[in-house]
């Protein structure tokens, strides 16, 4: 049986402890024998309370013989991980488990111990920027739901920690097993790690500068057009110093930085969404030529458009499976006698 380990502070997130709690218990209480234990931790044992005022009772830590160590994130994560206590404890125990892995800010936890030295990681978009400065060994990337470097594996938090803990189910049972628990947490089986967290689109309002916002609009309607930088300097009646000037303020990213991602990330939806040749995403996405198409996808995804084309049609989603009954969906696999339990009655 596999201990699966939660680490929790005062103040964690109670979202980032469920989550993946969840996504475990599944096979936990459905498969015989049971794979999985499920313990939360803490520093020194006993409640320990959340965000929202839930309490949680836990487990000393120390000596604890874990498989899969889980720091979750909220809001005591850095105030956590500049405990000494806690950072030894962690030191200790965690670099003995087979899998080591945060959520949302517990990645401050992992960095303060070393265990990210050397590795690239993500947190929450939100905190990204904090751990890079916080810690200059660990390479921060802010875009990918979840990262795995070796052994270590670090998520942006909230849902995409359902994404993680769902790809170690399918290293642990195999990808049938992952979609059984997908289709009973009512959620995607699963959303490749190097998806974004937040795309262009929704990452920010609106720039407020005139300038700069009826550039982008037009970016946006014209992806296939030329969107060279002195094209949109003299549509917008500027220099194409001050338009990038301009960008680098509003956008945090030069002109062509900014067509080249919303460039990309049009295509990622095609690609992920239609059958459309790649020859033809890239012509639509203003790319030119499949081969510029597949070098923007690795520089922004690290793979290549046919695996992101092939990491989508993998997911089930729930409507995907409409002959499965309301009690099959909560329940996947049989009980004990090798029976489903029955449905339920239908019109009271």
């Amino acid at each position: 049986m596999l201990n699966i380990g939660f680490l929790v502070f005062p103040n964690f997130n109670i979202l980032d402890l469920s989550g993946p709690l969840a996504a475990f218990d599944v096979p936990r209480r459905e498969i015989s024998p049971t794979p999985y234990r499920l313990t939360a931790y803490s520093e020194n044992g006993g409640p320990v309370v959340s965000a929202c005022g839930i309490s949680v009772n836990t487990v000393a830590l120390r000596r604890a013989e874990i498989d899969t160590f889980v720091a979750v994130g909220g809001l005591g994560a850095v105030a956590a991980s500049r405990s000494p206590s806690m950072i030894s404890l962690v030191r200790k125990v965690a670099p003995r488990a087979r899998r080591v892995t945060s959520v949302c800010s517990g990645a401050f936890l992992l960095a303060e111990a070393g265990l990210l030295d050397g590795r690239r990681a993500t947190t929450h978009w939100a905190y990204a920027e904090g751990l890079a400065h916080d810690h200059p060994a660990v390479t921060v990337d802010p875009d990918p739901i979840f990262v795995r470097d070796g052994p270590v594996a670090t998520s942006a938090g909230v849902t995409s920690a359902l994404d993680l803990t769902l790809s170690f189910v399918e290293e642990d049972h195999g990808p049938e097993v992952a979609r059984r628990v997908a289709r009973a947490l009512v959620t995607y089986m699963q959303r490749p790690g190097t998806q974004a967290q937040m795309s262009l689109h929704v990452g920010a309002p609106a720039p407020a500068h005139d300038v700069v916002r009826e550039v982008v609009e037009h970016v946006g309607q014209h992806l296939d057009g030329d969107l060279s930088t002195s094209v949109l300097a003299d549509r917008a009646g500027v220099s194409e110093r001050h338009l990038g000037r301009l960008f680098r303020t509003h956008l945090g990213r030069s002109p062509a930085e900014y067509v080249r991602r919303a460039r990309t990330e049009a295509a990622a939806a095609l690609v992920a969404n239609t059958d459309l040749p790649l020859a033809r995403v890239a012509d639509r996405c203003g790319f030119g030529s499949a081969e510029t198409l597949r070098q923007a996808f690795l520089d922004t995804f690290g793979h290549p458009p046919s695996a992101h084309r092939r990491a989508f049609a993998q997911r089930a989603t729930p409507s995907a499976t409409p002959s499965v009954t309301p009690s099959a969906e909560l329940s996947p696999w049989p009980d004990a006698s090798g029976r489903r339990p029955p449905s339920p009655r239908r019109g009271g």
